[in-house]
C-alpha cells in the first residue's frame, strides 16, 4: 500500500469514527467512558480467568474474582444461587425496568494454549478458554458496571442484574438457574459471545439433549472362561453400530455424537461395566425429542443382544435459541455507531499465523460492521443454554471477533487469541455494545415493550420444561 493510499484509509477511518461520535447521546459517550476506565481490570480479570481455566463446576476462583470486582464496584451479590457454589447474581438498583447480563466463564478440557500463534501448550493436558469464556464474563461485567454507574448518577431509573451462569460447556448451568426463577422478575436479557465476526445474532441455536447409557454385565476370564461372560462391551458396541446406522434415516438437521467414557478396563477381562455419553441435537426440540426417543430405545436393544442390563441416565437438555429482532435491530444501530475495531499490524500478523497454522486463508482479522440478516429456519452451528433464558425472558445477543477469521471453535487458536490483545479489544468493544443497548432499553419503556412483545408471540402457548433430573445440580460428578 502506497504512503497516500495509508494516509486515505486512516483519514477515512478518523472521519468515520468521528462521526459514529458526534451521533452519540451524551449517556452512550459516558458509557463509552465508564467502559474505558475499568478496561485495564477488566482486561486483567480476563487474563485471571484465561490462566485458571477452570472446567465445569470447578470454577471457584474465576466466579469469585468477578462477584468480588461486581462487589466493589457497590453491587449487591448473592453467591451459590441455584444450589451452584460458583453461580452467582450481582445487583445495582430497585424498581423497573430490570435488565440482566450474562457471563459465563468456563473452560475446556485438553485446550491449554499459550498466547502464541502456533500451537503450544501453556500446561501440558490442562483446560483452556477454547470458547472465551474468559472474555464473556469479564466483558459482560463491564456492561453491567456501566450502566451501574448511570443509575448511580440519576440518568438512568431500574435495576442491572450480571449473572454469573457456571458450566456452559457441559452440564449447562443456566438451566438450573431458570428453575430458580432467577430471571422471573427480568424484562430483557443481554447476552454476547467471542467470535470470528461483530453481528447482533438474530440467528438461533440447536437444541440438544445429553444423556449417559450404561451397561452392565458379568465379568469372566477372556480366554479362560469367556462362555461365563456378558459383554457389557458387546453391547456399548452394538450400541454404537445402531446409532451409526441411524444417522442415514434421520433429518439432516439432526446431530448424534458420543463419547466412549468407559469400554473395559484390560484386554483378558470380559467387561462386566461400559459408558457412554451421548448427545443428540436438532433445529428445534420438537425435533429432536423422537430421535432421543428411538436411540434409547436401541439401548434396550443392545442390552438384549448382548444379554446384559442397561440403563439411560439424562444429564441435562437445552433449548433453541428464541430469535428476538426487535432487539437485534437495537444492537445493530449501537454496533454502526461503533464503528469497526481496528488493528495493529502485529495483530494482523498474529491472526494470519493463527490461520497459517490451522489451514486456512490467511486473510487476517475480521472487523467489519456486519449487516443485521435474516433469520434462517434452520441454524448451523452449536448449542448453548442461553436458549433456555430465551425461552422465560425476552434475549438479545451479539457476537464480537476475538479470533481471526474461519479460526476452528473449541479450540487451541480461540485459546491463544483469548489470552491477548486481539481478545481483549473485542471484550471491551462487547462492553460498549452491550451497556449502549441496555441505555436504550433504560431510556425508552417502548423499545422495552416492542421485545417484550416479540419473545410472547414467538414463545407462543409453549409450555417451557425444564430438560433435567429431579434433584440438586451434579456438581459432585464432574467426571461422569
Amino acid at each position: 500500500m502506497t504512503t497516500n493510499k495509508l494516509l486515505a484509509l486512516v483519514f477515512s477511518l478518523t472521519i468515520g469514527l468521528s462521526f459514529g461520535q458526534s451521533k452519540m447521546s451524551k449517556t452512550k459517550k459516558a458509557i463509552i467512558a465508564s467502559v474505558e476506565k475499568h478496561k485495564d481490570n477488566l482486561i486483567k480479570i480476563s487474563d485471571e480467568i484465561w490462566a485458571l481455566a477452570e472446567t465445569a463446576f470447578e470454577e471457584n476462583k474465576s466466579a469469585e474474582i468477578l462477584a468480588s470486582y461486581a462487589e466493589k464496584q457497590g453491587f449487591t451479590v448473592e453467591r451459590g444461587v441455584a444450589g451452584m457454589p460458583t453461580a452467582f447474581v450481582a445487583t445495582y438498583g430497585s424498581g423497573k425496568p430490570v435488565i440482566s447480563v450474562l457471563g459465563e466463564f468456563d473452560a475446556l478440557p485438553g485446550l491449554s494454549q499459550k498466547a502464541e500463534p502456533t500451537k503450544n501448550p501453556l500446561n501440558e493436558g490442562a483446560a483452556g478458554h477454547g470458547c472465551g469464556h474468559n472474555m464473556f464474563g469479564a466483558g459482560s461485567l463491564g456492561a453491567a458496571i456501566a450502566i451501574k454507574e448511570q443509575i448511580e448518577n440519576g440518568t438512568f431509573k431500574g435495576t442491572v442484574k450480571f449473572m454469573g451462569t457456571p458450566s456452559e460447556e457441559k452440564y449447562f448451568g443456566k438451566i438450573w438457574m431458570v428453575r430458580a426463577g432467577l430471571w422471573d422478575d427480568v424484562d430483557v436479557n443481554i447476552s454476547w459471545h467471542p467470535s470470528a465476526s461483530i453481528e447482533a445474532d438474530v440467528q438461533s441455536s440447536l437444541a440438544l439433549i445429553d444423556f449417559k447409557i450404561e451397561f452392565f454385565g458379568q465379568a469372566a476370564h477372556a480366554s479362560g472362561d469367556p462362555w461365563n461372560g456378558r459383554s457389557a462391551s458387546d453391547a456399548l458396541e452394538l450400541y454404537t453400530s445402531g446409532v451409526n446406522y441411524y444417522r442415514e434415516h434421520v433429518k439432516p438437521t439432526v446431530r448424534m455424537h458420543y463419547h466412549i467414557q468407559d469400554g473395559g478396563q484390560v484386554v483378558n477381562v470380559v467387561p462386566d461395566y461400559s459408558r457412554l455419553w451421548m448427545r443428540v441435537r436438532d433445529t428445534k426440540r420438537s425435533g429432536m425429542l423422537p430421535v432421543y426417543e428411538r436411540v434409547q430405545k436401541m439401548a434396550e436393544g443392545a442390552a438384549i443382544l448382548a444379554n446384559v442390563d442397561y440403563k439411560v441416565s439424562l444429564i441435562s437438555g437445552i433449548y433453541e435459541v428464541l430469535v428476538n429482532r426487535e432487539g437485534g435491530k437495537i444492537m445493530q444501530k449501537n454496533l454502526e455507531l461503533l464503528g469497526p475495531i481496528t488493528y495493529t499490524q502485529d495483530e494482523m500478523d498474529f491472526g494470519k499465523g493463527i490461520q497459517a497454522a490451522t489451514g486456512k486463508e490467511q486473510v487476517g482479522m475480521d472487523s467489519a460492521i456486519k449487516p443485521l440478516e435474516d433469520t434462517r429456519e434452520h441454524p448451523g452451528g452449536g448449542s448453548t443454554d442461553v436458549g433456555d433464558v430465551s425461552w422465560n425472558v425476552a434475549n438479545i445477543n451479539l457476537g464480537v471477533t476475538t479470533a481471526p477469521k474461519d479460526t476452528p471453535w473449541h479450540s487451541w487458536a480461540v485459546v491463544a487469541c483469548g489470552g491477548m490483545s486481539i481478545g481483549h479489544k473485542g471484550m471491551i468493544y462487547s462492553s460498549k455494545a452491550m451497556a449502549m443497548t441496555m441505555a436504550d432499553l433504560f431510556e425508552n419503556p417502548d423499545l422495552v415493550a416492542k421485545v417484550k412483545a416479540e419473545y410472547k408471540k414467538r414463545k407462543g402457548d409453549e409450555v417451557y420444561e425444564a430438560m433435567i433430573p429431579e434433584g440438586p445440580p451434579p456438581i459432585n460428578n464432574k467426571g461422569n
